[in-house]
């Protein structure tokens, strides 16, 4: 079976629809997929992000099973199908035309190509562009250029239209973001850190990774923090680990950080927080509404 290789192509698909053209190399970007002859009618996707980004560029009815995380939108066939553990004879047993997944444990692509069935990679984005190239390489595939393309404009004005409506601060505003209750972080080197730097907020949690041994998601320990002292804190453990402003504030000495005395606690959906597809939208905006809410 003959092979395409996307990502230059969807790098180019970017530039045209007035996006910054980014590498033909960089991580999270579909490496290669099978040449598909006609749109797939039977996709199946092992991967929540692309479930995501599927629907939204109107593939929805084009897929037959996703991974059990694969939630959002409400209309997405959920099935069992496991994202950390793609297992092929499971997969199969949808007879799809087109698997996308975000991981591979090391034989799932090859076993799908051996049983004749073409699939697309897509890692992880490491930056908000990689997200575009992702958009436009599933709507490539699946026969929603136009539709894709529609997509990333509509997100890099509502992005822009957002990043403009920050009220900056006499001071600039400084932020942690908790992924788990064991104060695992980001920093700004991360897709997640970009977004917020679209706010101009600084990240308490840089200097913990100054030299990237952690490849930007340190764990802080509370005397960091309390030292740190961030003017909002950010929680994307909501629903992973029951986390709220409440449970915040009765960390033992948490009570005497600026972001717990002022109220500045955001309680975010876990999965709009981690998710690097078309909800990206509305992680900024909570962001900026956060911002803007600082006397």
């Amino acid at each position: 079976m003959r092979k395409l290789h996307l990502p230059l192509l969807a790098a180019l698909a970017l530039a045209g629809c007035g996006g910054t053209q980014p590498s033909a190399a960089i991580s999270g970007t579909p490496s290669t997929i099978e040449a598909v002859r006609q749109a797939p009618a039977r996709i199946v996707s092992i991967s929540t992000v692309a479930t995501e980004m599927l629907f939204a560029i109107g593939a929805g009815d084009q897929m037959v099973a996703v991974d059990s995380l694969s939630t959002f939108p409400a209309e997405a066939p959920v099935t069992d199908l496991s994202g950390f553990e793609p297992n092929i004879e499971a997969i199969l047993g949808f007879q799809p035309d087109l698997v996308v997944l975000s991981y591979d444990p090391g034989d799932v692509m090859a076993g799908l190509e051996a049983a004749g069935v073409d699939s697309l990679l897509q890692g992880a984005s490491m930056t908000i562009a990689d997200t575009y190239v992702q958009i436009l390489a599933l709507g490539e595939i699946t026969g929603r250029t136009a539709e894709a393309e529609a997509l990333v404009d509509s997100m890099q004005a509502e992005i822009a239209e957002l990043a403009a409506s920050v009220v900056e601060p006499d001071e600039p505003l400084s932020y942690y973001h908790e992924l788990d209750d064991t104060l695992y972080t980001v920093t700004s080197s991360t897709f997640i850190g970009e977004v917020y730097a679209l706010t101009g907020l600084v990240n308490a949690a840089d200097p913990a990774d100054a030299e990237g041994t952690s490849w930007g998601y340190p764990q802080l320990s509370a005397e960091y923090l309390l030292d740190a002292d961030p003017d909002i804190i950010f929680l994307a453990d909501t629903k992973c680990c029951g986390q709220t402003a409440a449970t915040i504030a009765e960390r033992p000495g948490w009570e005497t950080l600026t972001a717990v005395s002022t109220g500045r606690i955001v309680e975010l959906d876990d999965d709009v927080a981690s998710r690097w597809g078309p909800r990206i939208v509305d992680f900024l905006r909570a962001i900026v509404a956060a911002v803007n809410s600082v006397d």
